[in-house]
Order: C-alpha cells, then sequence, then structure tokens
C-alpha cells in the first residue's frame, strides 16, 4: 500500500511539472506569437505548450547517478537537465515580464525567448531520456 501512495504521489508530482512546463510554453509562445507575425498561430501555441510539457516532464527531477568512485565523472543528465531548466525558465520569465509589463522590446530580445525556450526544453527531453535510458 505504502508503494502505491509513494508511486502515485511522483506520478502527481511529475504532472505538475507538465502543468507548469506547458504553462512557461504557453507564455513564451504567446509573447513570440505577438511579436512575430508568422507565429500567430494556434498550432505554435500548442507546440510551445506540449514541449514545455514533455521537457518539464522528463527533464526535471532525473534520477540521479550513485556517488562513488565509479561514477566519478560529470553526469551529463545532470547537467544538461539543469542547464535546460535555467534556459527554458529564463525564458519563460521573460516572455511573462515583456507581456505582463508591456514592453516593446527588440526583435533580437524575441528570436533569443523562441530559441532559449527551444534549446532549453531539447536540453531537459534529452536528459531525461538519458537518465532514465541508463536507469533501465
Amino acid at each position: 500500500m505504502r508503494f502505491r501512495v509513494r508511486k502515485t504521489a511522483h506520478v502527481f508530482e511529475r504532472l505538475g511539472l507538465a502543468m507548469a512546463g506547458a504553462a512557461c510554453g504557453l507564455f513564451v509562445g504567446a509573447y513570440v506569437g505577438s511579436a512575430i507575425s508568422a507565429l500567430t498561430t494556434q498550432g505554435f501555441l500548442l507546440l510551445m505548450m506540449v514541449l514545455g510539457a514533455i521537457g518539464f516532464y522528463l527533464g526535471i527531477d532525473t534520477p540521479q547517478l550513485p556517488f562513488d568512485d565509479a561514477h566519478s565523472h560529470i553526469d551529463a543528465a545532470e547537467l544538461l537537465s539543469s542547464a535546460g531548466t535555467l534556459c527554458a525558465t529564463l525564458a519563460a520569465l521573460v516572455s511573462v515580464a515583456v507581456i505582463v509589463l508591456r514592453l516593446e522590446p527588440h526583435d533580437a530580445l524575441t528570436w533569443l525567448a523562441l530559441l532559449g525556450w527551444i534549446g532549453g526544453v531539447a536540453m531537459q527531453i534529452v536528459a531525461g531520456a538519458k537518465a532514465r535510458m541508463r536507469k533501465a
């Protein structure tokens, strides 16, 4: 019984992370879509949300390598996960700030936010997949 409760709690946590990723993707999509007219589509918003949900579900809370002499090298999955989370959430924070404060930033910031988001969630997805493959 205790194992099932623990497993259920872990699934709830991961679903919450996925929803946070989807929300971040929605903000990035709304900001970038409002600044780049070719990306003003519902499909683009949905893509940003799906990428965020997958990235935050897989890339946050990755299984770590044991800490001993046999595993003394850098854990690439952990490094990718943390860097990806930083890039993705920074892009989301910038997007929210631009939307809420009604700023008119340079086009370069828009592209930087988009690339930061895509790069960040890509790193999270790769890190999550790598960490889970070594666990199996």
